[in-house]
């Protein structure tokens, strides 16, 4: 194919979501750049929007959380040593992470004065209304005995650049799941484990929007429509279960009643 003829978005390094949002703002600038007077036509007018490939939305299995866990114990620090400082701080923020939601920078950059009384502030809503969300008590423990870097944060020195240290996590992460064996795994996985739970739990999906942090419901529905789904099916499972202590009874009461379908 001849490289000119390739859309504009092709050399972006942007993908998904990132690289609509640049072409919704390229749009709007070029709409006002016209609209004043600044040119006569508008280049993005017929820019076309990037097509998403969303990644499937995979929560860990009970065996893989099991894994995960089992790996915190196991885990080394540099020197070959297991179930020091570091491996135990690791294991609170899996915790962390599976019980609140948050995403890894929001976890890594939580300051102690956001936990009190076993909730976790998560943010105000445009309502002015405070959310919130309980933890365990095994989490709220592990937050605790995990050693201090900070006596403001809790799995961050507050020295330095915060995302340098969402990536030392972040790297750290990738030894974890491959030491307990899970090959896809990432720590958006574990706020997408909390999401689907919740949902499979029968908790409403606007509920559990507010509790992610979503902007509006939709966003929730985009990306875990398909749980909802699930839920359904569940349910149905349940109903049909319950009818095989009855058969018998409804199949002889009809005999009994020349064919009537209502159980006595």
């Amino acid at each position: 194919m001849d490289p000119s003829s390739a859309p504009l978005t092709a050399t972006w390094p942007n993908r998904n979501f990132s690289a609509r949002k640049k072409v919704e703002c390229l749009r709007t600038f070029f709409r006002f750049a016209q609209a004043s007077g600044w040119i006569t036509d508008n280049p993005a007018a017929k820019l076309e929007s990037p097509k998403v490939n969303e990644p499937p939305v995979l929560p860990f299995t009970r065996e893989e959380w099991v894994r995960i866990l089992a790996a915190c114990d196991q885990y080394q620090d540099n020197y070959g040593h297991t179930g020091q400082a570091n491996a135990r701080r690791l294991r609170a923020l899996v915790l962390l992470l599976r019980y609140s939601g948050l995403r890894i920078g929001d976890a890594v950059g939580l300051s102690r004065e956001r936990i009190a009384d076993g909730k976790l502030f998560l943010y105000t809503a445009k309502t002015g209304t405070p959310v919130y969300c309980p933890l365990p008590d095994w989490v709220l423990s592990a937050l605790e005995a995990a050693p201090r870097t900070s006596e403001k944060y809790f799995f961050w020195t507050g020295a330095g650049k915060l995302k340098s240290a969402i990536g030392d996590w972040q790297r750290s992460f990738g030894k974890l799941f491959k030491l307990a064996k899970v090959p896809e795994g990432h720590a958006h996985r574990f706020r997408h484990t909390f999401a689907v739970e919740l949902l499979l739990a029968g908790v409403p999906m606007e509920r559990v929007s507010m509790l992610l942090g979503h902007s509006s419901v939709r966003v929730t529905e985009r990306h875990y429509a398909a749980w909802v789904r699930a839920r359904q099916e569940q349910l149905e499972a349940d109903v049909r279960r319950t009818w095989a202590a009855d058969r018998g009874a409804s199949e002889g009461t009809r005999e009994v009643h020349g064919g009537s379908a209502f159980v006595q």
